[in-house]
């Protein structure tokens, strides 16, 4: 009995070094990558500041504003991009923790995690290459934008400047391209089909693959009876339509 109890605790001990040797090689990595990203974000901030950025958006023809959009375009985009979106603070520690993890234990950077706000630095700023640092880059320039902007104004940002597949940069090309209506016409079956576009536009673009953006149009739904902002009633309505 003794000798098993020493072999327990000798285990335990392997166990417990183990998650101590992990954890500071977690802190070191992202110690490295963090200050790697802080630098790019100074840098990318630097040459071009957010405000000018965000000026150059409202500037171009068919800016749409938050209030322009129809209610269940903004649930829709809610649910399947960043449903927490309104209450954190730009970045989504569950979600991100999660996704760094994964990126760590993998040795790849394949995972998501990013928040709209995230989503929306990286079009603005950075490359699509998947990096750690570029990751940190993100984190940095979301918490400036969310000091900076409130939620409406950084969701009328992020659904200007998304691509929607075909050539359509933001939700006001994309709604005339599609649909040859403006934005705050749409109905409710148009908005949210539109609204799950972006996460990958080529394969969804309604003029080539009208079948496949009808399916992810259904897992958008499926996202906004999870979030309770869409009855199942009502989606199966919307499914139903052609």
């Amino acid at each position: 009995m003794l000798k098993i109890k020493r072999i327990l605790r000798r285990i335990f001990k392997i166990l417990f070094g183990l998650v101590a040797i992990a954890f500071c090689l977690v802190f070191v990595v992202c110690a490295v990558f963090g200050i790697k990203g802080y630098f790019m974000y100074r840098d990318a901030i630097d040459q071009v500041p957010i405000t000018e950025k965000v000026e150059s958006i409202r500037s171009r023809e068919g800016f749409t504003t938050y209030e322009e959009l129809p209610q269940i375009y903004k649930d829709a985009v809610i649910s399947v991009e960043d449903h927490r979106f309104l209450s954190h603070n730009g970045i989504d520690v569950i979600a991100i923790g999660r996704a760094l993890l994964n990126d760590i234990r993998t040795m790849s950077p394949a995972e998501g995690g990013s928040t709209i706000t995230q989503q929306l630095m990286k079009n603005l700023y950075f490359t699509q290459e998947k990096k750690l640092e570029r990751k940190f880059a993100e984190v940095f320039a979301a918490l400036d934008m969310e000091s900076k902007y409130t939620k409406e104004e950084i969701f009328e940002l992020y659904v200007n400047t998304i691509y929607f597949g075909s050539g359509y940069e933001g939700i006001y090309e994309a709604a005339q391209g599609y649909y040859g209506k403006n934005p705050s016409d749409l109905s409710d079956y148009e908005a949210v089909m539109l609204a799950g576009l972006p996460n990958a536009p080529s394969s969804y673009s309604l003029d080539t693959n009208p079948a496949l953006a009808k399916q992810r149009m259904r897992q958008v739904l499926i996202r906004m009876i999870d979030c309770n902002v869409m009855t199942v009633n009502r989606a199966e309505e919307l499914l139903s339509e052609s």
